[in-house]
């Protein structure tokens, strides 16, 4: 006789009828049941995956395990975080090495601002740090030697306009001579030529009182002196000793070696220096046994941890053509964009450039992904991508990887070309994914 307890198929069966038997005997004495409910207490059924409703965000898969591992963000939170999704393509990645290198300013958009003559600062206009455009005035000087060139111009200028008029006189005086002793009206042949000699001395001194003004002239503009500020010279004849000094081109003031009232010289090296902080130079040392694989354009990126959540990518735009005997190793610039004031002259990095293989200059294509696309979740490397008819929705996905290459991480698995994946804020998904992960736990 087959035996009846809870394990056998007749001790199932025997015991699910005696749960109705008791379930329709209690319904008939009218105790009331409580539905059967899911954990929650809802009295639905719960769909697997269904969305964890947050403050921010649309929710959560967790409930079953095909959702587990997919994040629900409302459009705003989207926006908010900048989630940006791309798609994979195969990218050609070359070997790279890391140099020691310094950041300076820029050389070529520098300028070191002096006085080109004597004189007293009377008016400072610009503060250390301050942010100037080419042609704003830097400060103004008094100068005697100024008011003194201009005192000469004004009187070599007369001098000049009285012998035009000497000339005048004694043309007249020549052209009176010859016609009264060609009619023979009582002049004499001598006092022709005495003319005509007063004439040509005339016009002698009026050529030298021209040089003489040309030259001063000259002198005014040597010393700073505009055409426009010249000609106003010339015709009100008043002498202004001060002059200013202009930017020569945009920048910030880095250094203001001058104060008001000080004497200055055209002898003083740079009373302001003005760089334009946009563009940097970072001043790389790159041993001789990597100079060969560092051509100009190769691309660099910036790595330190004073510039960490701050990209600074630029280009080889100066190889030195000679090797320190010291160190052996030579200089290679890069130039770097700067627009937010991340980057400062004098700050020691580490710049990573793309070299080029001797022995495979054009490595195949491979599907890579940017480094900052990559999380780690359960000790997997994985990416995010978008599901399927699931607006706002993305499934975690973890990925076959090979080592960074400046910037870009090689995936052999887990992705194809054409793919769409999250390349921006992946790190809010993994967090999210953490959250709802948590919560189901709970």
């Amino acid at each position: 006789m087959p035996s009846i307890n809870s394990n056998g198929r007749f001790g199932g069966i025997m015991t699910r009828a005696a749960c109705w038997f008791a379930f329709a005997a209690l319904g008939a004495l009218g105790v009331a049941l409580p539905a059967c409910r899911d954990k929650d207490g809802s009295g639905a059924p719960q769909k697997a995956g269904a969305a964890h409703v947050g403050d921010e965000h649309a929710g959560h898969g967790h409930a079953g395990e095909e959702h587990s591992d997919e994040v629900t963000l409302t459009p705003e939170a989207i926006e908010r975080y900048g989630i940006k999704v791309e798609q994979a393509s195969p990218r050609k990645l070359k070997p790279t090495f890391l140099a020691p290198a310094r950041v300076a300013f820029n050389a070529e958009a520098m300028a070191h601002v002096g006085s080109p003559l004597p004189g007293r600062v009377v008016e400072l206009r610009v503060r250390l740090g301050d942010i100037v455009s080419k042609g704003d005035v830097l400060l103004v000087v008094e100068s005697p030697e100024l008011g003194e060139a201009q005192s000469d111009f004004l009187q070599k200028r007369i001098l000049a306009q009285a012998a035009v008029a000497a000339v005048d006189l004694a043309k007249n005086a020549l052209e009176r001579a010859t016609r009264l002793y060609e009619q023979n009206k009582g002049i004499a042949l001598d006092e022709v030529q005495k003319r005509e000699v007063e004439f040509k001395s005339a016009q002698a001194a009026y050529q030298t009182g021209q040089s003489a003004a040309v030259v001063a002239e000259n002198k005014l503009h040597l010393l700073g002196m505009h055409q426009a500020a010249v000609e106003t010279l010339a015709e009100t004849g008043e002498v202004n000793p001060r002059f200013t000094i202009v930017a020569p081109l945009a920048g910030r003031v880095v250094e203001r070696e001058v104060t008001l009232g000080e004497l200055v010289n055209p002898d003083k090296e740079a009373l302001i220096v003005l760089a334009d902080t946009t563009t940097l130079w970072v001043l790389a040392d790159v041993p001789e046994a990597r100079l060969p694989e560092v051509t100009m354009g190769a691309p660099a990126r910036l790595k330190s941890g004073a510039v960490n959540g701050h990209k600074h990518e630029g280009t080889v735009s100066y190889i030195s053509p000679m090797v320190d005997p010291r160190t052996r190793s030579a200089q290679v610039r890069v130039a770097v964009q700067c627009e937010h004031g991340t980057l400062w002259p004098g700050m020691f990095v580490q710049v990573e450039i793309t070299a080029t293989d001797q022995a495979n200059p054009d490595p195949p294509p491979v599907i890579a992904v940017p480094e900052d696309a990559l999380q780690t979740v359960g000790g997997l490397p994985s990416i995010f991508v978008p599901v399927a008819n699931e607006p706002n929705t993305f499934a975690r996905r973890p990925v076959a990887i090979g080592k960074p290459v400046a910037g870009l991480v090689p995936v052999y698995s887990g992705l194809v070309e054409g793919e769409s994946f999250v390349v921006s804020g992946s790190f809010i998904l993994k967090a999210e994914l953490g959250k709802a992960t948590a919560e189901h736990q709970d």
